[in-house]
């Protein structure tokens, strides 16, 4: 898994946003406490460090962070503009954006965190999942739109690989550990939860495929630019260009932070994203 808020890739970014045109930041204090959204998956590992670290005091003192359920619960939220800033696919962004909502991605948090993980050691290629069942939580996002690319490029057809949708990670878990599916498609921290859940049942589950790693067989390479953290005009103009920069200075300095000192970050997000530390 990698992380990766480059400052160059952001404030490329930026230029999405017609920063030139935006009014110099000012702390919000006196208004209504920014919330950060994100998903229960790592890219959210970052940003919820930064709001409970108190690495945005100078930007967003009072920020807080909730994760969100689900992409289409998401989704929605964005559109209705009850969610300003949040961590989501980065395809999903430039829909948003390209449908006029105003959105623009500060970074990209993630390059890489998807695998497949399973009971049956032998289950280490796609073409050795052909005829078995394959747990995949959300529907017609960024995982399923990765497998069904890597799926064709792997000379499979649609329906090689029998798919059983999910809802959340968790569920996918489940069907796993009940042995109601051979394998499940995880991001992390899900991916590596099964394997420590699994144990606690006396079971073994192994983490079998690295998609990033199928991917650069296809791609070239195997960074996959997964999530970033998008902002809603509304926000950007509270911000300001340089309550941008920022707000992406803040999350570097998280990042460095539980990078140096991991444990010490997981204490602080594990509530916020569901898992233990």
């Amino acid at each position: 898994m990698a992380h990766h808020l480059t400052r160059r890739q952001a404030l490329s970014a930026l230029s999405g946003f017609t920063v030139a045109t935006l009014p110099a930041p000012h702390i919000l204090k006196a208004e209504t406490p920014l919330t950060f959204y994100g998903p229960p998956a790592a890219p959210s590992a970052v940003l919820a460090h930064a709001v409970k670290g108190g690495f945005l005091k100078d930007v967003a003192p009072e920020a807080v962070f909730k994760a969100w359920k689900t992409p289409d619960e998401m989704r929605a939220a964005v559109a209705s503009g009850s969610m300003g800033a949040v961590v989501m696919p980065s395809y999903g962004a430039a829909n948003l954006h390209n449908r006029g909502l105003g959105l623009g991605l500060l970074n990209v948090l993630t390059t890489g965190l998807l695998y497949i993980v399973s009971k049956d050691e032998t289950l280490n290629s796609l073409k050795s999942l052909s005829g078995k069942t394959l747990a995949l939580p959300f529907k017609n996002d960024m995982p399923d739109f990765v497998l069904h690319r890597l799926v064709a490029e792997n000379g499979l057809k649609s329906g090689d690989i029998k798919l059983e949708y999910a809802a959340s990670p968790p569920e996918a878990v489940q069907l796993l550990l009940t042995g109601r599916v051979d394998a499940a498609l995880l991001s992390e921290p899900a991916a590596t939860a099964v394997l420590i859940k699994a144990k606690s049942f006396f079971m073994t589950v192994h983490r079998t495929i690295d998609i990033q790693q199928e991917w650069a067989k296809v791609a070239g390479k195997a960074e996959i630019p997964q999530a970033g953290l998008a902002l809603t005009s509304q926000v950007q103009q509270k911000l300001g260009k340089s309550g941008i920069e920022a707000l992406q200075a803040a999350m570097e300095a998280a990042l460095a932070s539980a990078t140096a000192d991991p444990k010490t970050a997981a204490d602080a997000v594990a509530e916020a994203l569901g898992f233990p530390p």
